[in-house]
């Protein structure tokens, strides 16, 4: 039998920020999304760092916290793992770095950008899976929405919010 590689379970799509986003922000995306961690971005798109739950924790007890950024808190470089390894030696990996979350990434025209990205939520959702069926929403097949609907799905959510709709 076949190992299961990244590429079969991990999410395509990062939540990305901003250095100047405020931690505040970031904490209500991840609850909102259900995520561990967001990637945080410089100016020409490369991923220089991540928050994400262990770094807003660290955060909280200093007295500054609602006016804290992304990059006051971020842990500094991205933790990668390749698309074509097993599961299991991204999973030794990401507890031997300590991290929750890590990424794969893409180069284009010199710039690293994050692509895809694979955390320890994906990997006890495999283990307790019944089937495969319960994953169809992961891997590079997974069923996406294209980008035009996610567009437009977020249009409309702002317009209901703003009372447009």
């Amino acid at each position: 039998m076949k190992p299961l590689l990244v590429r079969d379970l991990m999410t395509v799509g990062v939540p990305t920020c901003k250095r100047d986003t405020r931690i505040t922000d970031i904490a209500r995306y991840l609850l909102e999304h259900n995520l561990e961690g967001m990637c945080v971005l410089d100016d020409e798109g490369n991923g220089i760092g991540v928050v994400g739950i262990e770094e807003l924790i660290a955060a909280y007890s200093r007295e500054d916290v609602s006016a804290l950024t992304a990059e006051q808190v971020m842990r500094e470089g991205m933790p990668t793992v390749l698309p074509d390894i097993p599961v299991s030696l991204a999973a030794q990996l990401m507890r031997d770095q300590r991290t929750r979350i890590v990424f794969l990434t893409h180069n284009a025209a010199g710039i690293i950008y994050p692509a895809a990205y694979l955390t320890y939520r994906h990997i006890l959702r495999h283990l307790a899976a019944k089937d495969e069926s319960e994953l169809k929403d992961l891997g590079i097949a997974a069923e996406r929405i294209s980008p035009v609907d996610a567009f437009i799905a977020r249009r409309n959510q702002a317009r209901k919010r703003a009372g447009l709709l």
